[in-house]
């Protein structure tokens, strides 16, 4: 027992963090994202057997909090005020280059307006920092799946945009050119 409680005090070190802003994007209050995490590492401690080594297990954790996520969303009031609060996030992550000129508020009303798996999946690169692989591993899915689904969802997002007549530079991009998959 002592090995495993040793395992699982480094791995929730090491993660908790990343797992906390992770559920803080996601949730309506920091209640809600408190109460995910809890029941992400209670998971965790739960199933220690099965949690992988490495940088595996903050991808498992991932993996553990999207689910834990999907199941607080079923007994919610929906997403209203989660998308409110989308909005006022992307303004603020966005808004310290003002000369981008990208317009914060339509950006954000596009974003909103994606599939929840596009929004997913973008945010897992964006706001996350993960790649291919990685993302593959927290969704469960291939690696090619994920490349495939990620064009779409950005070549979705990108016509978005042009539709909505947002317009931008390589300066001003979305996403770093360094994070590009």
């Amino acid at each position: 027992m002592d090995d495993a409680r040793a395992r699982f005090e480094i791995v929730y070190r090491e993660t908790y963090g990343r797992i906390t802003a992770y559920t803080v994007r996601r949730c309506a209050s920091p209640q809600d994202a408190a109460d995910v995490v809890a029941e992400t590492f209670a998971i965790a401690w739960r199933r220690i057997g099965e949690l992988p080594d490495g940088e595996e297990a903050a991808l498992w954790l991932y993996g553990v909090a999207r689910k834990v996520l999907a199941n607080h969303r079923r007994g919610e009031f929906r997403r209203q005020a989660r998308n409110v609060r989308l909005d006022t996030e992307m303004a603020d992550l966005y808004g310290a280059s003002p000369d981008s000129g990208v317009e914060l508020r339509a950006i954000a009303q596009i974003f909103q307006s994606l599939s929840d798996d596009d929004r997913e999946l973008l945010s897992l690169v964006a706001w996350e920092g993960l790649d291919r692989q990685e993302i593959a591993v927290v969704l469960g899915l291939s690696r090619n799946a994920v490349r495939v689904r990620l064009h779409r969802a950005r070549r979705r997002f990108a016509r978005a945009l042009a539709e909505a007549d947002v317009r931008f530079t390589s300066e001003s991009r979305l996403i770093p050119a360094e994070r590009q998959l």
